[in-house]
């Protein structure tokens, strides 16, 4: 029986909170059980100096985790001058995985900057941030079009990211941090809705894995991201 009681194909409870902060051109807050991740969109008329004049546009993502997000205090990054390689990992990580959404050309010289800020952490952070991160993006792609700013959304599909491991042997979806610092195999993965992969991490944390195991945690996760997009959807529709 795992932690908190799930079956092996159960997500945790999933909630996303829109418009959680009014200053935000779109923002969203996402719970993942236990993980709270804020995130915010903000839309900026410039786009990088490599990009102007070039028509198109530019998306990123910036993470970051408060220091009492986890059970003991950590450092803010800010002290140690730069951010840390694991923080510069998740934020291409997040960018990568908007940007594979996003038609740049309809965008116009316009830049997306979604920050996501962890306030608690329980395991599942990136996947949260990402999911969170499209919903807060396409809020403020919706006020662009309301405002008619924009002809049309220059976002092509949904996308959303889950995580899957191994744990004592057996194969479960959407991992508690107890989960995923005793998996034997820790997995994540960005999809659209339409099932087309943007990217997959696996890692053998303590062990090697088999095709047969990688080909369950895929379909675990397959299954978490299709209920990850239509709960989306509806949360997009009803801002």
């Amino acid at each position: 029986m795992r932690p908190d009681q799930r079956q092996a194909d159960q997500m945790r409870q999933v909630k996303l909170t829109p418009g959680y902060l009014l200053t935000a051109e779109g923002s969203v807050m996402i719970e993942f059980g236990n993980t709270r991740v804020l995130c915010a969109a903000t839309l900026e008329d410039s786009v990088p100096q490599w990009l102007r004049g070039s028509g198109r546009g530019w998306v990123t993502g910036e993470y970051s985790m408060l220091p009492r997000a986890t059970v003991t205090r950590t450092s803010r990054e800010v002290n140690k001058g730069k951010p840390s390689g694991r923080t510069m990992e998740i934020q291409r990580l997040i960018g990568r995985s908007l940007r594979a959404v996003v038609e740049m050309e309809a965008l116009g010289e316009r830049s997306i900057i979604v920050d996501c800020d962890v306030i608690q952490a329980d395991g599942g952070t990136r996947t949260a941030a990402i999911t969170g991160g499209f919903v807060a993006m396409a809020l403020a792609i919706k006020q662009l079009v309301k405002f008619k700013a924009l002809t049309r959304s220059p976002i092509k599909e949904h996308v959303a990211a889950v995580s899957a491991g191994v744990v004592n042997g057996v194969a479960v979806l959407d991992l508690c941090y107890e989960e995923d610092s005793a998996a034997d195999v820790d997995m994540n993965l960005v999809m659209t809705g339409a099932g087309q992969l943007v990217e997959v991490q696996a890692t053998g944390e303590k062990s090697t894995f088999s095709d047969e195991q990688m080909l369950a945690l895929m379909g675990l996760m397959k299954g978490g991201i299709r209920q990850l997009v239509e709960l989306q959807k509806d949360v997009i529709a009803s801002a």
